[in-house]
């Protein structure tokens, strides 16, 4: 087939096998088998495989097996569960993966942009990414925003080559588009020449693509795992010293050493992570929110201020053209005629308002033919087409009102031109705020007659004739009140950023109960330093008239003030604010540009289902948090107990085989974590990372657990006498009780008998505690250096467990208070004056 007719369907196919995928880095072939051996190169894996090697080849067969058991089966639990709920996350960002139009077989189709092959023919418009590198056939008005690649930020004009395109392959090649840069006007139909890892930039442009810093979760979790990992240093160094010199056993020594490293090593950590914000993201998706971005939903939960336009959240997009009127308001239809013939034969991305004048009614326009256009932009604020009819060559302008009359020196009334006097200009402008001040949207409307030339730019546009103004209606979105009234509630800070005069700004927003009376303009903005921008951006609800580089000053301020900021956009000059925010959020309809940049996608550009997936966040690191708090208190507590006990005790605390299984039934007990229940007080506002919670739970509640260790030996030795092996099992039994049960008093901040768990959690952790009392009963005890206890042992097994439960959580309620005082107070200082009534 020929270009006009793109590739066949086999032939792509075929090229796709030659060429492999268009994706600059090839996604891993046997995901499954790598994300598995992964697991293996743990080190604490590895020494503990080697270990078990060891132990068999000196004879100790059972010991060996029981070390590999534990380990296996750890690793297939981790992989099984952390795997399938990465698959899943995975299949809900495929939902919204980018697209390319392309020409198959003939026919336009939308076919996902990794399918693209060299020789395939795909069309361009406004707001898209551009798909792969192209030689372009045919172009419109088309301008390119390369910034990515050059550093250049304005658009650069491209235009298809006549005749033999010269070599040139670099960025300034006006017949070629390349992969990573996006449209911002006008249309195209190009032939890729190059796709993948093939493609001029594609490397450079993927790595700018990505998310670039990590999250403040993610910085988190690194920082948790650094305190554990010198934590279990320092444990595992003085064991071995002591084991040394004690003349212990060497082997047995470093069983027990590695045995305990294994017992701090939040080795599910990964798994309860991955598992919990992946749940989280399927609940998500049911609420209509996509996640493309895991480590993004903590932030999402975190979110204190969401910046967002207008149109779309308070309004509706359908906008209607409500009338147009002359210059000084009488009712006029010679600005509708205009203004959709300018919307017609626009190339750019149409707007709401667009849209309006075209649906409004259909014009002739046959005998009109376009000649040349100046794109929107966000300087002028306003477009221009160059139409010809007759030999009569008419250039139309419509905008921003304040920009397109300071361009008249003549109006237009009951079909007389007269010239614009100082008087004529006051009216003018009074017309159009007194429409801004009922809550209309204004464009005004705009004319010239121009010489012939080959081209118009944004000089001409001077010396104009104000025909009039276009009015449209921007009704209100039914509920969007109590919307924001709930977020607020919830913690959440509304501002709207809009690109509307203030009068229009200040009559909607006061409509839906947002503070009207602090409302900051584009041009105040440009006079402001950052410092002082911030204070201001913290107490102020409006911003009009900003253009996307205050958007973008904006977001920055408000995360110097140590707001975690939500910015909601779905323009093409949206994406540099989406990346700078703390969390992006577009629509399923934005453009290309947006969408990419975003970390969370709404299928529907609705408050209540972004309200609800903020929840959901929410709730997603607040079962982390569990886990992690866990972690750093009772687990803790108990492997400093162990390695304290080496130094008083004249045999091991318990054995490396026992410190193993004590940790896979602790580790079993918590896997059920992700589906817990979340009080609602936990859900009610935003929730931050806390590293001085945790430490204060490693430092408060952990010498609490050591505390009922000492007990348990004391009681062992002096009141019941117990043999080495019944010591063993004495301490493995009440180590298990403690550290599995004390999960459900740490998983509420309230009253745990007030707090229902989860029937899964519930489930596993007595599961994994029967389990453990049970073993001693059952024919691996001897194995496993076990033997039946007396009845007196388990008396003060529960006299100790719940005067144990009941001191954490005296202990926990003082820690959760004080972290609630901290985050409470900061949220009062970031919403000061800042939202809704």
């Amino acid at each position: 087939m020929g270009h006009a007719e793109g590739l066949a369907e086999r032939e792509a196919q075929n090229r796709q096998a030659r060429y492999g995928p268009n994706e600059t880095r090839t996604a891993g072939h046997g995901g499954a088998i790598s994300a598995l051996l992964l697991l293996f190169t743990n080190p604490l894996v590895v020494i503990l495989l080697l270990a078990a090697g060891v132990s068999g080849f000196l004879g100790d067969i059972v010991g060996a097996a029981i070390i590999t058991a534990m380990v296996m089966l750890s690793v297939t639990l981790n992989f099984a569960m952390s795997y399938r709920s990465q698959r899943a996350a995975n299949r809900l960002r495929d939902e919204i993966a980018p697209t390319a139009t392309v020409c198959r077989d003939g026919r336009w189709q939308e076919r996902p942009r990794r399918e693209l092959v060299p020789g395939d023919l795909i069309r361009l418009a406004a707001g898209d990414r551009i798909p792969a590198d192209a030689r372009l056939v045919s172009a419109r008005d088309l301008h390119v925003l390369q910034a990515a690649l050059t550093g250049e930020s304005m658009p650069v004009e491209k235009e298809a080559a006549t005749g033999q395109a010269g070599p040139d392959r670099s960025a300034d090649a006006r017949h070629l588009v390349f992969l990573g840069t996006s449209v911002v006007a006008g249309t195209a139909t190009a032939l890729v020449f190059a796709t993948g890892r093939h493609t001029a930039f594609g490397d450079v442009a993927e790595a700018l693509a990505e998310r670039p810093p990590p999250t403040e979760f993610e910085r988190g979790l690194s920082d948790f795992a650094r305190l554990i990992m010198y934590t279990m240093v320092f444990l595992l160094l003085a064991v071995l010293l002591i084991g040394i010199a004690s003349h212990r056993p060497p082997l047995q020594t470093m069983l027990f050493a590695l045995a305990l490293a294994v017992g701090l090593t939040p080795e599910f950590m990964p798994m309860i992570t991955t598992v919990t914000l992946a749940r989280g993201a399927v609940r998500m998706a049911r609420q209509r929110v996509i996640v493309k971005h895991l480590a993004a939903i903590e932030d999402f939960g975190s979110m204190t201020v969401l910046l967002s336009d207008k149109t779309g959240t308070l309004t509706s997009s359908e906008t209607s053209l409500a009338s147009t009127v002359d210059p000084f308001g009488g009712a006029s239809e010679r600005p509708q005629l205009l203004a959709y013939l300018n919307a017609s034969f626009e190339t750019g991305i149409r707007s709401p308002l667009d849209t309006a004048i075209l649906n409004c009614r259909t014009l002739a326009t046959g005998e009109y033919h376009k000649l040349d256009e100046i794109p929107f932009d966000f300087e002028r604020r306003r477009l221009s087409v160059v139409v010809e009819r007759n030999d009569e060559r008419l250039l139309i302008v419509k905008g921003a009102p304040e920009s397109v009359i300071a361009q008249c020196t003549r109006y237009e009334t009951g079909g007389l031109v007269r010239p614009m006097d100082v008087a004529s200009l006051e009216r003018c402008m009074r017309t159009h705020e007194a429409f801004g001040e009922q809550g209309l949207r204004v464009l005004a409307v705009a004319c010239r007659n121009v010489p012939s030339q080959e081209r118009y730019a944004a000089s001409d546009e001077s010396d104009l004739t104000l025909v009039g103004f276009a009015l449209f209606a921007d009704p209100i979105i039914p509920g969007v009140a109590e919307c924001l009234r709930a977020l607020a509630e919830d913690g959440v800070t509304v501002k709207i950023l809009t690109g509307d005069n203030e009068r229009v700004a200040r009559h909607v927003c006061a409509q839906v109960g947002i503070d009207a009376s602090r409302l900051v303009t584009g041009a105040q903005i440009d006079s402001l330093g950052e410092t002082a921008l911030g204070m201001l951006a913290e107490r102020t609800s409006i911003f009009a008239r900003v253009n996307p580089a205050q958007k973008h000053r904006i977001v920055l301020a408000l995360k110097a003030r140590n707001c975690v900021v939500g910015f909601l956009g779905d323009g093409i000059n949206d994406a540099p604010s989406l990346h700078a925010a703390d969390v992006g959020i577009s629509v399923a309809s934005a453009v290309d540009v947006a969408r990419e940049a975003a970390d969370i996608v709404l299928r529907e550009r609705d408050l209540k289902a972004l309200h609800a997936g903020v929840i959901e966040g929410r709730r997603a690191f607040t079962n982390v948090m569990k886990y992690l708090l866990m972690g750093t208190s009772s687990n803790f507590g108990n492997m400093f107990s162990m390695a304290i006990g080496v130094l008083f005790l004249p045999f091991l605390p318990m054995l490396p085989t026992q410190i193993l299984l004590n940790n896979f039934l602790y580790d079993m007990a918590q896997t059920t974590i992700p589906t817990d229940n979340v009080d609602s007080v936990q859900l009610r506002r935003p929730r931050r990372w806390s590293v001085a919670l945790i430490r204060r739970f490693m430092l408060g509640i952990g010498p609490i657990s050591s505390l009922y260790d000492f007990l348990t030996f004391y009681v062992l030795l002096h009141w019941l006498h117990a043999s080495e092996a019944a010591f063993h099992t004495g301490w493995f039994i009440e180590s298990l009780a403690t550290q599995t049960l004390v999960l459900f008093v740490i998983r509420t901040s309230g009253n745990p008998l007030r707090s229902r768990p989860s029937k899964a959690l519930l489930a596993s952790v007595l599961a994994a505690l029967v389990a453990g009392i049970l073993l001693p009963a059952t024919p691996l005890a001897a194995d496993l250096g076990f033997v039946l206890l007396p009845p007196a042992f388990f008396v003060f097994l529960v006299v100790a467990t719940v005067t144990y439960l009941l001191l954490v959580e005296m202990a926990k309620r003082r820690f959760m208070r004080s972290a609630d005082d901290v985050s409470a107070a900061h949220d009062d200082t970031a919403s000061a004056g800042s939202t809704a009534s």
